[in-house]
């Protein structure tokens, strides 16, 4: 299962994850935005970056998801981060990083070089398999140790995080989001399976709408706002996974996208840029883009 094309969705849709991950929330946590950014001479790009309001001077968190051993995963992270912030210090009051895996075991080998800043205060390592069992996590805690569960566990306890969401106080967005991440993870974990029989593993009413959205549908009525909501909201998915996807390629292919290959993934429908979020990992050149692309457009 290649899990950081999750990891990033579940961030781009709810920044908070990740104070709740590590414990600590700034007052402005809301405010936050997960984005990439780029830092010139030397080029590079940073996928994983928690930006406090620019109104607002405050910490940027650095986030790095790993579920595969890089033995040179701190040197990356921190190298890239300080040189980041060094060019964006008068943004910025403080600065801390934030490391994902599913166990101790995929952490990179030789630590000893970076531990003050390992041991510190500004350094968090999460390792998914330490946090608890799954019924006593906040749900979107519980769905991000969703993502390494064995397969026949999966089931049940994603049926119970859906049931979770329709019991606690979610916003009807909020829980239309956890029904998306719940259901992406399912997908994601039973490849072989369309996203309609993993919809209905998870006890999912195919012909009826979820609760959620009914929901938020009503929300919108007395608000006024209904007309055009369901369109609007599918082109809002698509525009957040094309952007996902630009960023994820651009670092796998180590280069910047042409205008005419961004304008060829604004035309590719939502079902076909999740198959491309999953794809592009295994890519290693824009010839391998290209011929996904003519296979599949």
């Amino acid at each position: 299962m290649r899990r950081d094309p999750i990891f990033y969705q579940m961030f781009q849709r709810s920044p908070e994850l990740l104070f709740d991950l590590i414990g600590s929330r700034p007052d402005n946590a809301g405010d936050y935005r997960f984005d990439s950014v780029a830092v010139k001479e030397p080029k590079f790009e940073i996928d994983g970056v928690f930006l406090p309001p620019e109104s607002e001077p405050g910490t940027v968190y650095f986030c790095e998801v790993q579920f595969q051993k890089d033995e040179q995963l701190c040197e990356r992270l921190f190298g890239e981060s300080f040189l980041y912030f060094y060019r964006n210090r008068v943004r910025f009051l403080d600065w801390q990083a934030v490391l994902i895996y599913p166990s101790r075991s995929v952490e990179q080998t030789n630590l000893h070089p970076y531990r003050s800043l390992l041991n510190g205060e500004q350094v968090h390592r999460i390792y998914l398999d330490q946090l608890g069992d799954v019924r006593s996590l906040p749900v979107p805690v519980a769905a991000t140790v969703l993502t390494i569960v064995d397969e026949a566990e999966a089931p049940e306890i994603a049926r119970y995080l859906l049931a979770r969401t329709e019991q606690e106080a979610f916003t009807p967005r909020e829980r239309r989001d956890i029904i998306d991440i719940v259901t992406s993870i399912m997908v994601y974990k039973f490849s072989t399976l369309s996203q309609a029989e993993v919809r209905a593993m998870l006890g999912l009413n195919l012909s009826e709408e979820p609760r959620a959205i009914r929901e938020a549908k009503e929300e919108g009525r007395e608000e006024g706002r209904e007309e055009g909501r369901e369109e609007g909201r599918e082109e809002g998915r698509e525009a957040e996974a094309i952007a996902l996807i630009t960023r994820l390629l651009t670092r796998r292919l180590r280069q910047e996208l042409s205008e005419e290959m961004r304008s060829r993934l604004t035309t590719l429908p939502l079902p076909v840029l999740e198959n491309l979020s999953e794809a592009l990992l295994d890519f290693t050149s824009l010839s391998d883009l290209e011929t996904w692309l003519a296979e599949n457009e």
